[in-house]
This record gives structure tokens, C-alpha cells and sequence, in this order.
């Protein structure tokens, strides 16, 4: 039996994990940097916070990575349900409380239990897909895994929190289309998701209205508001040339022309102080990440470890296209981090809870056959 756990030990994904470590402590290099002089940022310890979550997630890869990944599935319709009714309070509470549904407020931190929905739904949902998938090409599974989805989403939107009903709505289709979506169905909800934002847009609250009218239609005189910051984020990348300004010298940061700079727009931050060359260096690792996930959903002994490590994977490449091409100026403007990067205890510890169960997948991944 000892040796035995030691074989599954030796199988763990250290590579993966120094490549997580080099980008949290990147991040956390940056998130210095990103509010040194702004006093107001430094009385709020965001440094020793992010470290504080990253030293947790940490742990909590090897706690979970220890747990045979099956068990959730044998829990995933209590977990469900236990994530449902903790939105629903926060949506009460928040709202009632702290003026915002998206935070629980514990006095020393902020939580924010979407960012761990998103771990809850991809376990749910792959859970859901294995059981069924002899049946996903009967148009009402697909049904019932959307509203099952819904049932989460619904949640967020409420808060409102559309960035991450986004996401939510697209680890949804990839684990659909992963589990053998038949075309026919595949088209149709490319053309619902083509009609969507027509039918949506009239529903959004006044300030997802205005960012969506000023990335269609953006003033050209304007030097405030709304399409300020997009407009410092592309200075900030383009001054920082190939090689940037230096660690802790890019006058776009360090004298705050850049907003929201060490969360949302922290690739803008290292765009200027680390240049082309060290920002393709860091999404080259970020893209090592991704790749490793999928090399796990390769390598998994069972359809829900494969599609678990699939949703993992996803949830890390979808987050990453958004921030970049919001700070590129190619999406409009959302609340998605750059993960593991941005500042954020929550979406940190939930994309380390994401790593943890890869880890466990490659650790009891089916024998290779020669």
C-alpha cells in the first residue's frame, strides 16, 4: 500500500505546479509594483492578502490533490445545491448589507463565492456529462445540463455580475461540446449565442449599457469616463516598446495614470514595465498552464476526470483571452482577472482549487500502454 502511494506521488505534475508558482509569485512581484505610492492601496495590505491566499491555495493544491477526484462526484449534487443557496443568501444579504450581492464582507476580507461556483459547476456539470453521455446527442440533456447551468447563473447575473456569467456560460458549451455535442446542435447554439447580445442588451443594468456603447462607438475627443482607462492601457502597452520602462519605473503605474492597474488591467501594468518581450515570456508559461490541463484530460482514467481537467483548462484560457483583449481594446471592458495574476484572493484560491484536482487526475491517470 506504501508503495503504491509513492508511485502516485512520482506521477505528480511538478511542472505544472512550478509553472503555476512562477506566475503567482510573478503576480504577486506585480501587484507591488502596480500600487507602489498609492497610499491609499498600501494601508489595504493587497500585497500581504494575495500572498496570504496564495500560501492557502498552495496547500490546498496538495490537500486536494491527496483526495481521489471521484469522491466529488459522489458529493456534486450537494455541492450543487449548497452553491445555490450561498448565492442566494448573498444576493439577500449583499444587497440588504453591503450595497453589492457579489461579496461576503468578513471584516478582514473579501470573499466572493462566484469565483468558487466556477469549480462547483465545472464538477457538476462534468459529473452530469459522464453519467449521460450515451444520451447527450437527446436535444433534452442538453437541456437539462443548460438549466442546471442557469440555475448558478442565474445567481450571478443578479448581482450583477455579467463577466462571470460569461464564463460560466462558456465552460457550459466546452464541456458540452466536449462530451460529443452533435453538430446540428452545435450550430444552432452558435446561432443562439450569435443573437444573444441583441436580445440581452435592452436587459443590462446603465453601466454594461455604456461599455458596450463605448467600444462600438467611442468618442475620439473624449478624455474621461468610461474609455479612459482603455485609453491609458493601450498607452501603456505600446510605451513599453520591446523590452519596458523597468520593475518599479513605468511612469503610466507608478504615477497612476493607469486605473485599476494591480487587478483587471494588471497586463497593461506589465506590458509597460516588462515590454513585449517579458509579457509574451509570461502568457507563453500561462499557456504552458493550459496545455498541461489538457494533457491531464489526455491522460484521465474516466470521462469525469477528463472533463473536469478539460473545464479547468478552459476556465484558465477563456479568462486569459478576455483580459487581454479587454486591455488591447479588442472586447469590451469586463471585471475578468488575468489568473493567477491579478490581484484577487478569491479568483486565485479558485483557479488553485482548479489546479489541485488536475493534480489529483495525473496522480491515479490510467497506465500507458506501449
Amino acid at each position: 500500500m506504501r508503495d503504491r502511494t509513492a508511485i502516485q506521488w512520482q506521477h505528480f505534475d511538478f511542472w505544472l505546479l512550478g509553472a503555476v508558482a512562477l506566475l503567482v509569485i510573478f503576480g504577486i512581484t506585480m501587484i507591488r509594483s502596480a500600487i507602489a505610492g498609492n497610499i491609499e492601496l498600501q494601508e489595504l495590505n493587497l500585497v500581504g492578502r494575495q500572498l496570504i491566499f496564495a500560501v492557502v491555495g498552495f496547500i490546498v493544491i496538495l490537500i486536494i490533490a491527496s483526495i481521489d477526484y471521484r469522491l466529488w462526484a459522489s458529493i456534486s449534487r450537494m455541492m450543487y445545491i449548497s452553491t445555490v443557496l450561498i448565492l442566494a443568501v448573498l444576493f439577500v444579504v449583499g444587497s440588504a448589507l453591503f450595497g453589492s450581492a457579489r461579496w461576503f464582507d468578513t471584516g478582514v476580507i473579501l470573499i466572493q463565492p462566484s469565483e468558487l461556483a466556477k469549480i462547483v459547476l465545472i464538477i457538476v456539470l462534468a459529473d452530469f456529462f459522464a453519467r449521460h453521455k450515451e444520451e447527450i446527442h437527446e436535444m433534452k440533456w442538453v437541456i437539462r445540463s443548460l438549466l442546471m447551468t442557469m440555475g448558478i447563473v442565474i445567481w450571478i447575473v443578479l448581482q450583477p455580475n455579467l463577466s462571470t456569467a460569461i464564463v460560466m456560460v462558456v465552460l457550459w458549451f466546452a464541456l458540452l461540446w466536449a462530451s460529443g455535442l452533435r453538430l446540428k446542435h452545435l450550430l444552432l447554439f452558435i446561432g443562439i449565442g450569435i443573437l444573444l447580445p441583441f436580445v440581452s442588451y435592452p436587459f443590462l443594468v446603465d453601466y454594461q449599457q455604456n461599455r458596450i456603447r463605448n467600444f462600438l462607438f467611442p468618442d475620439p475627443e473624449a478624455r474621461h469616463g468610461e474609455i479612459y482607462n482603455i485609453q491609458q492601457a493601450l498607452i501603456s502597452i505600446g510605451s513599453g516598446g520591446w523590452l519596458g520602462q523597468g520593475y518599479g519605473q513605468g511612469a503610466q503605474v507608478q504615477l497612476r495614470f493607469l486605473k485599476v492597474r494591480h487587478s483587471d488591467f494588471i497586463f497593461s501594468a506589465m506590458a509597460h514595465e516588462f515590454g513585449f518581450v517579458g509579457t509574451i515570456l509570461v502568457m507563453a508559461i500561462l499557456l504552458f498552464v493550459i496545455y498541461r490541463c489538457l494533457r491531464a484530460a489526455r491522460l484521465a482514467r474516466d470521462t469525469f476526470g477528463a472533463l473536469i481537467s478539460y473545464g479547468v483548462a478552459t476556465l484558465i484560457a477563456f479568462q486569459v483571452v478576455v483580459n487581454v483583449g479587454v486591455n488591447l481594446n479588442l472586447l469590451p471592458a469586463t471585471g475578468v482577472t488575468l489568473p493567477l495574476i491579478s490581484y484577487g484572493g478569491s479568483s486565485l484560491l479558485s483557479i488553485l482549487v482548479g489546479i489541485g484536482l488536475v493534480e489529483s487526475i495525473i496522480l491515479r491517470h490510467k497506465t500507458l500502454e506501449f
